[in-house]
């Protein structure tokens, strides 16, 4: 059973009642009893109910698997005495024998192999799907997952709401109770397969996700650590409140290479450096999928193991002028010939992964030509494909990106859609093209029929020559490399979660405090000029008045609605209060739809200290078309700086490297020179500028921290840190962890995972594909805010 890192683990399977009953006999009575003493040779069983879902669980003796199945099922168990030990095994196909997918002492490839031929093909469809995102487990199961469960035969469910323990454990277990019932004599039992992205970020990946679950930094801020055993440690905890969740798999880690500073996901990755991320993708990867002894071994995969699935292969960091590829302003990523081993290195690094996700991305390479084998994204490309399947071996499951066979000339009707250079293909056709690739599943695919479509098509192409390997033979391969994943972790076994076990794990002491050491130490001081004192005391500061101002965002429009208006103290004013005796702000005067129209800040002569937080440059999030007018179809520059950027210099280039074939014949220009940035957090500069301004009025001496979060990409500092007297970076981490080090109750000790650059002219004067290639910022201290700085106590660079 997998160990905590702190406490040796909780045992959460072992406070799970274990179900099974006789091979001829139902659980309550069973040949042997649950009152049987811990040193019995035979198994016991004991009864768990959630208040919905009633199951029985079964303890095998001498560290055999610990079993449970839905008192509805009607599963029985298959006794076996070895050693003057009984042991139980669940008869999932009722066949009253034990058939080898069926014995948990086989490796989880001989199952998977046993299996995968006995399964129909709308099984293996099913499991080619990955499902949309759910959202609402305090709905319970409803009849459109049940429609999917059970006409579709889809066991992939990506979760995507909140961290409401009981809310989650009811709905997995549920569910998974519903699949049991699934099961007949020619469809053999399949448990779902429940998947989750990164839901432990202290500010948040999933709107509501918070809460719950220890608080962790985001990806970048774990590189800021510079410590693999961090992150490999995060990895246990993360897999731990997963598994007590329900969540077997995991949409992460994703490490592509920061190496576009403009890029809107760099705080979900490990940074721009090819080793660094690649020495911590792999401690991630040994993290969540490794079962950890009580000495900390690792030893392998276990019922506390969660499958990871890194991304997004080959690297999709490398977008043209830095925009993202979730929608059609950044389907152009470039990529030269020098620049791929880089860009490879965290993949191939962490191939244990029994997942891989691939790329959005069309990539080109600087003369326009395809950078790999074609002007479509990855899930098209049969070059990228055999970079994993062929020249690496690669055997693990392999997904594509969410909606890449959707939109486009033939789906025009699309919510949304990511088919880059597959648009005149039908979405039948999608699915096929997808499969000759060597792909096992489609993201966000809640339907069957495309798959049963492609089905036909690969026996037409099999029938006329075009393909060797027949549909069937196709077929099996993928179910058999999804089921090793599910036979890997466990869920043939032990499927159903103990409630009260849950909400002791999720969130205990131990993990929390664990989760914001972590924040602590991801934490960077790049500046220091004698206003954070070592080793402060929390007393020192309950006397003082300190002043946060106030800011607001104007959002930008996206594929899920308008732009988002927020207001609000530039850091959490409750959580100051926690620190300092007073704290005051603005006073804002509002329009008639509450929006601010001017700030005035009080008078700061009584102040002790000015904190200024401030997220960099905002541009847009995923899916808000950051980079390109919705509208007009124009492209603007993405901007490190919060005042309006114009690309007007010489650096800036002309002609883009992407684009598409217009009618005429003539590809597209996507170049942006000319054209002004559109951030719509500007307001942050005013607000620090409000506060520097209001200290200069005062005549003292009043320190002015600076609080940085960046969020979506890097910023210059250039605009600030002149008049800032400390400034502290965080990644992703909460507003306590950064007043901390701010404060100099905690010791800094993060390093900057990117370079912050110097100006946009040398952000336009690199290459998107090239890591530490942009001029870094100098300060005033002399200091070059590049990859790997940071300072520790005093003003000292950490080595």
């Amino acid at each position: 059973m997998k160990k905590s890192p702190l406490t040796g683990g909780i045992a959460l399977a072992g406070a799970l009642a274990v179900l099974l009953s006789s091979c001829s006999s139902t659980p309550k009575d069973g040949g042997t009893s649950s009152e049987a003493p811990k040193e019995s040779s035979s198994y016991t069983t004991s009864e768990v109910t959630d208040g919905t879902t009633t199951f029985t669980v079964v303890k095998n003796p001498a560290n055999g698997k610990t079993l449970s199945f839905s008192n509805d099922s009607g599963v029985k168990v298959i006794e076996e005495t070895v050693d003057g030990n009984t042991f139980a095994f669940k008869d999932m196909n009722a066949n009253g024998t034990l058939d080898k997918w069926e014995d948990w002492r086989l490796s989880a490839d001989e199952r998977a192999a046993d299996l995968a031929p006995q399964l129909s093909v709308d099984q293996v469809s099913g499991l080619m799907l990955f499902s949309g995102h759910e959202s609402a487990p305090g709905d319970g199961l409803t009849p459109a997952q049940k429609e999917y469960l059970d006409e579709s035969f889809l066991r992939n469910v990506l979760y995507a709401g909140g961290n409401n323990v009981e809310e989650v454990v009811l709905w997995t277990n549920e569910m998974q109770a519903y699949v049991e019932t699934l099961a007949t004599a020619d469809t053999p039992y399949i448990p779902v397969n429940f998947s989750s992205d990164p839901r432990n970020d202290a500010k948040d990946s999933y709107a509501g996700a918070s809460g719950g679950v220890s608080q962790w930094p985001a990806l970048l801020g774990l590189a800021a650590t510079f410590d693999a055993e961090t992150v490999k440690q995060f990895g246990e905890i993360a897999a731990n409140e997963y598994r007590a969740m329900g969540l077997a798999n995991a949409l992460s880690p994703q490490i592509d290479l920061a190496t576009d500073p403009r890029w809107n996901r760099i705080t979900g990755t490990l940074g721009e450096d090819e080793d660094l991320a690649a020495e911590m993708a792999k401690a991630y990867v040994d993290g969540f999928q490794g079962t950890f002894d009580a000495d900390g071994k690792n030893i392998g995969w276990g019922e506390q193991s969660v499958s990871t699935v890194i991304k997004h292969f080959p690297g999709d960091g490398t977008g043209e002028g830095g925009r993202e590829a979730h929608t059609e302003a950044g389907k152009y990523a470039v990529l030269q010939d020098a620049s791929k081993d880089a860009q490879l290195k965290p993949f191939l690094g962490a191939l244990e992964s029994g997942g891989l996700m691939t790329s959005y991305s069309i990539i080109v390479d600087e003369k326009g030509e395809p950078a790999y084998g074609n002007l479509m994204g990855t899930a098209y490309d049969q070059a990228r494909v055999d970079i994993l399947r062929k020249d690496n071996n690669y055997d693990g499951v392999i997904v594509t990106d969410w909606g890449v066979t959707s939109g486009g000339k033939s789906d025009p009707d699309a919510f949304f859609g990511m088919a880059w250079g597959a648009g005149d293909l039908t979405v039948d056709q999608r699915h096929f093209e997808i499969l000759k690739t060597g792909i096992d599943q489609f993201g966000g695919n809640n339907d069957i029929e495309p798959v049963r479509a492609a089905y036909k098509l690969w026996e037409e192409a099999n029938a006329a020559g075009d393909l060797d390997v027949t549909a069937a033979d196709r077929w099996a391969e993928t179910g058999r490399r999804v089921l090793t994943n599910l036979f890997n972790v466990g869920l043939y076994e032990n499927s159903f979660q103990d409630l009260e076990a849950s909400l002791a794990l999720v969130g205990s002491d131990e993990y929390v405090a664990a989760g914001l050491k972590a924040q602590h130490d991801s934490v960077v001081v790049v500046k220091n000029d004698q206003a954070i004192t070592c080793e402060a005391d929390v007393k020192s500061y309950k006397d003082m008045t300190v002043y946060i101002p106030r800011s607001f965002d104007t959002g930008h429009a996206g594929a899920f609605g308008p732009a988002t208006y927020t207001e609000g103290e530039t850091i959490d004013i409750e959580v100051a209060k926690q620190y300092f005796g007073e704290v005051i702000t603005d006073e804002a005067v509002l329009d008639a739809d509450e929006k601010v129209t001017s700030y005035t800040a009080p008078d700061l002569s009584n102040v002790d200290m000015v904190l200024v937080g401030m997220n960099n440059p905002s541009n847009g999030g995923t899916f808000e078309s950051a980079g390109r007018d919705q509208e007009t179809g124009e492209t603007y520059p993405l901007s490190l700086q919060y005042r309006p950027y114009t690309a007007d210099g010489e650096n800036v280039r002309k002609q883009s490297f992407g684009g598409d074939i217009l009618e005429d014949g003539s590809k597209e220009n996507r170049s942006y020179f000319g054209k002004t940035s559109r951030i719509s957090n500007e307001a942050d500069l005013d607000a620090f500028e409000r506060a520097t301004t209001a200290v200069e009025k005062t005549g003292k001496d009043i320190p002015v921290l600076t609080l940085l979060s960046v969020v979506t990409g890097a910023p210059i500092p250039a605009e600030f840190e002149a008049k800032s007297d400390a400034i502290v970076v965080g990644f992703g981490v909460s507003d306590a962890a950064m007043l901390d080090i701010a404060l100099g109750l905690e010791e800094s000790k993060g390093r900057l995972p990117i370079g912050l650059p110097k100006n946009m002219d040398t952000v336009e004067a690199s290459f998107e594909d090239v890591a530490k290639d942009v001029d870094s910022y100098v300060d005033s201290a002399g200091n070059e805010y590049a990859f790997g700085f940071g300072l520790g106590c005093g003003a000292a660079p950490i080595k």
